[in-house]
Formats: structure tokens, C-alpha cells, sequence
């Protein structure tokens, strides 16, 4: 009886192919799944950076706030005068108004300009100098004096290209100190300025 010859199955040729049918070039496998997996993720992540770094970004509008009601309320807590126009330039905005109770009271208005600058009102019982260093920058330095609606003013600035105007006056609680800060032109600040004091 003849032996069979015991071979590994490498070596072992792979069975015959039906007539017709071609054989299959590579071999199927899960690494070769798994190289392609992660060379199409890759291309998605490339696609959605360069997306995100190419595509513009909506803005948020800025939302209004009714600074004149909020005043209005803080004035009747006599703690300050509250000093806030009666109107705004064309173009202007409000974005903040709050007034803080205490024993130390302050009330801030912030404002947008036509051209999207910054403008603010700070009032409160602090020396003129804390207010400063606060609100327009610890190194700031002096810019001269400065006459607004009849009112003397202290001109400050910064490196960052702020200004500020501040001057004190009286109030229901004693001396106050008000200061008026923008990123904008100098003109902004005195023109809000002169309306607070109108």
C-alpha cells in the first residue's frame, strides 16, 4: 500500500481555480482593513482642519441691553448719581450696564461705537488712580488735563493704545469718581464724556 506523502499545507498548492475564474492577486486580511481604515480617516481629518481653517466664522451679533432702565434703578438706591447719556450717538450701542450694591457701589455702562470700539462709563466712591489702574491698565500713565462741558478732566493712557478721561465730582454719598475709557478715538471718549455731565 502506498504512503502518502505527509506535506505542510504550505506547501500545499492552493486548489485549482474553476475554468473561466480568475485567480485573486493579493490575499484578503484584516491588517490590510485595517491600514485602509485608517488611511481614509486620516483623509477626512486633513479635509474637515483644512475646512475649519479655510471657512469663515459667523459672528455673533452683539445683543442691545436697555441701559437706561438699568440706571434708572440704580439711581433709586441713592448710593450714586448714575451718570449715563440721555441718548446715544447714531450707530452706538449699549452691551453692558450694571450697577453693583454694597458698601462700596459702582455702576458701569459699556458701549460700542459705529465702528465696532469700545467705549465705557465706570462711577464709583474709589480714588481716581485705583479706577485707573482697574479699568485702563496698572501702567498707565498721565496724558495731560484735559476741559469737558466746563469740567476739568485727567487724560490717561496705555500702551495697548487705550484712553481715558476722569474727573471727580459730588454725589448723594459723598465725592465720586468717574471715569470714561475707549479703545477707539480720543474724540469717542470726550464726546461721552461731555454728554454725562450735560
Amino acid at each position: 500500500m502506498a504512503r502518502m506523502s505527509e506535506s505542510s499545507p504550505r506547501e500545499r498548492s492552493a486548489p485549482a481555480a474553476p475554468a473561466g475564474v480568475p485567480r485573486p492577486r493579493y490575499q484578503r486580511s484584516g491588517g490590510g482593513l485595517v491600514g485602509a481604515l485608517v488611511v481614509t480617516v486620516a483623509a477626512v481629518l486633513v479635509f474637515v482642519g483644512f475646512r475649519a481653517l479655510t471657512s469663515e466664522k459667523p459672528t455673533t451679533p452683539v445683543r442691545a441691553v436697555d441701559y437706561l432702565e438699568v440706571a434708572a434703578g440704580a439711581r433709586a438706591e441713592n448710593e450714586l448719581r448714575v451718570l449715563a447719556p440721555d441718548r446715544l450717538p447714531v450707530g452706538w450701542r449699549a452691551t453692558s450696564a450694571t450697577y453693583d450694591r454694597g458698601p462700596s457701589p459702582a455702576w458701569h455702562l459699556g458701549l460700542l461705537t459705529e465702528d465696532s470700539r469700545y467705549v465705557g462709563v465706570e462711577e464709583s466712591r474709589s480714588a481716581p488712580e485705583a479706577l485707573v489702574e482697574e479699568h485702563v491698565d496698572p501702567d498707565a500713565v498721565e496724558d495731560g488735563p484735559v476741559r469737558i462741558a466746563g469740567q476739568r478732566w485727567q487724560g490717561w493712557r496705555d500702551a495697548g493704545g487705550d484712553y481715558a478721561v476722569v474727573t471727580r465730582i459730588p454725589g448723594p454719598g459723598g465725592a465720586e469718581t468717574l471715569l470714561v475709557v475707549g479703545s477707539g478715538p480720543r474724540d469717542d471718549v470726550r464726546e461721552l464724556a461731555a454728554s454725562l455731565l450735560e
